[in-house]
């Protein structure tokens, strides 16, 4: 295996690790807001956040590319705060991949939250705990099954990018080539056996997420 893979195997793995974490600190008040409001701009928000399953990677990259390139709102801003800019760059994947990624981890944290219901809540309150006790005391141990859903799946899905990252970190050696890319490198120039190795990688670790969730999923419903 080529050195370059190895980097690009670490990449992956430390934006997949840093996205999910920035995923489950954004997803889950917007899971939590989404699960208890009656407001109207629920479903523009619930839209929102869901786009990126429909949307096409490509496309959705490069309205983030326009946004984030020298000429867009994002671009002038992180310009004017003296932080250059963020296409072609690792701080530029992490952003990409969690506005990719947000539906991987919102939802399955939505639905265990509609799953818990109002008597637990409605329990906590009679007991005057806080909104915030009650969350992390009573919420976040019921949920549990949801948030490693979440996690497992966000970061799965961050480690299978290619599109996205294509868009807005390009492929360069060491800095925004992650697996995916790495992967393509070798088919395109007829190196079959690495693209193999790395493929397969992917196959096996792609398999064994849907065999521990659909494995485990049960037992973790158990209180």
């Amino acid at each position: 295996m080529h050195a370059s893979d190895l980097a690009a195997i670490w990449l992956t793995l430390k934006l997949a690790g840093l996205t999910t974490v920035l995923l489950l600190l954004i997803g889950t008040p917007i899971a939590w807001w989404l699960a208890r409001t009656r407001h109207w701009a629920k479903g523009p928000v619930g839209a929102v956040v869901t786009l990126p399953l429909v949307l096409p990677p490509a496309v959705l990259g490069f309205y983030l590319l326009v946004l984030m390139g020298p000429d867009g709102p994002v671009g002038q801003f992180t310009q004017s705060l003296g932080l250059g800019l963020l296409p072609f760059s690792f701080a530029g994947l992490v952003v990409a991949s969690v506005i990719y990624s947000m539906p991987f981890v919102v939802q399955p944290l939505l639905q265990a939250f509609e799953a818990i219901g109002e008597r637990p809540l409605e329990a906590a309150a009679t007991l005057r705990a806080s909104p915030w006790d009650t969350f992390f005391s009573v919420v976040v141990p019921l949920a549990r099954p949801g948030f490693i859903t979440a996690s497992v799946l966000g970061f799965a899905h961050t480690v299978g990018e290619f599109g996205v990252v294509l868009m807005i970190g390009g492929n360069i050696p060491g800095k925004t080539q992650v697996l995916s890319m790495a992967i393509y490198n070798h088919v395109e120039a007829l190196e079959y056996a690495p693209a193999h190795w790395l493929a397969g990688g992917m196959l096996v670790f792609s398999f064994v997420v849907l065999l521990v969730l659909g494995t485990f999923k049960p037992a973790l419903r158990k209180p």
